[in-house]
């Protein structure tokens, strides 16, 4: 088993015997950079997860977060979180939605998090996905500033690289989205072109984060851009949230039906 949440400082590449990309090793994998490393030009890999495990997601990586928080994640979010939600197997992750009753609610559902183990700034980042299909699921992968523990939301900033509607209508689409506070919340965001097959096949999506602007794409195809300056906080290390919501503000109405659906991710890589 390769293991490949490493962090800046050596610049030589690890040899697995396969094609996977290799970062550089740096013996420190809880370090956050307060500047960028790599060669500048996001040509070095600097960490990656490729989910190449069987079992639960590592504990050195990422952090599981379970319940409904508050207001449903401030959302009202209609599912709990739970630890068996999540699970890492075939060179995958797979976050699998259910109806099922559990402490209250009706679904259930996986969220995690690399808060405290890894976070990056400024470089491009690319994940592999296959979203749910299913009315009313809300897939996110996203990021949040490291300084979300100490002043909050929307303060800390956020980066979302890639969400999507729960109504049906909108399962052909993604949005990218950025929130920060400028005299109370504010937030852009802006919808991809149609794009096909979201569930059954596999798409890249990509940001790209410079001190000037931050981009976002989905199979090289680039469809949002925000400039941004020093009154905005996307100046600081920023960390990984995977998961997938049910019902809320952005995932609506679940269909009455729904069973059971799941978001797979196949790599999640950081370059610089």
């Amino acid at each position: 088993m390769k293991r490949t949440s490493f962090l800046f400082c050596c610049l030589f590449f690890l040899s697995c015997g396969n094609d996977d990309p290799q970062p550089i090793d740096i013996n420190t994998p809880n370090v956050t950079p307060t500047e960028p490393v790599g060669s500048g030009n996001n040509d070095v890999l600097i960490w990656s997860e490729e989910f190449d495990y069987e079992g639960e997601p590592d504990s050195k990586v990422w952090t599981i977060e379970t319940g409904n928080g508050d207001w449903g994640w401030g959302n009202g979010e209609v599912q709990y979180y739970r630890d068996e939600n999540l699970s890492v197997s075939d060179g995958t992750l797979k976050i699998t939605t259910k109806k099922e009753k559990y402490d209250g609610f009706d679904y259930t559902s996986g969220r995690m998090k690399t808060q405290g183990n890894f976070s990056f700034r400024y470089g491009k980042a690319e994940i592999r996905a296959k979203l749910p299909a299913s009315q009313g699921t809300w897939p996110a992968i996203w990021l949040l500033g490291n300084s979300y523990s100490s002043i909050g939301w929307p303060f800390c900033g956020e980066i979302d690289i890639m969400e999507q509607r729960g109504q049906m209508e909108d399962k052909s689409y993604v949005l990218g989205t950025v929130h920060w506070d400028a005299n109370g919340n504010a937030s852009h965001s802006v919808d991809s072109a149609p794009v096909e097959n979201l569930s059954s096949e596999w798409h890249v999506y990509k940001l790209l984060w410079t001190d000037k602007s931050i981009k976002i794409s989905i199979d090289d195809q680039d469809y949002y851009r925000i400039n941004t300056n020093d009154s905005m906080p996307f100046y600081a290390p920023f960390f990984f949230i995977v998961n997938v919501a049910m019902g809320g503000t952005l995932g609506g109405d679940i269909d009455p039906n729904f069973t059971e659906d799941v978001m797979e991710i196949d790599y999640i890589r950081v370059y610089q």
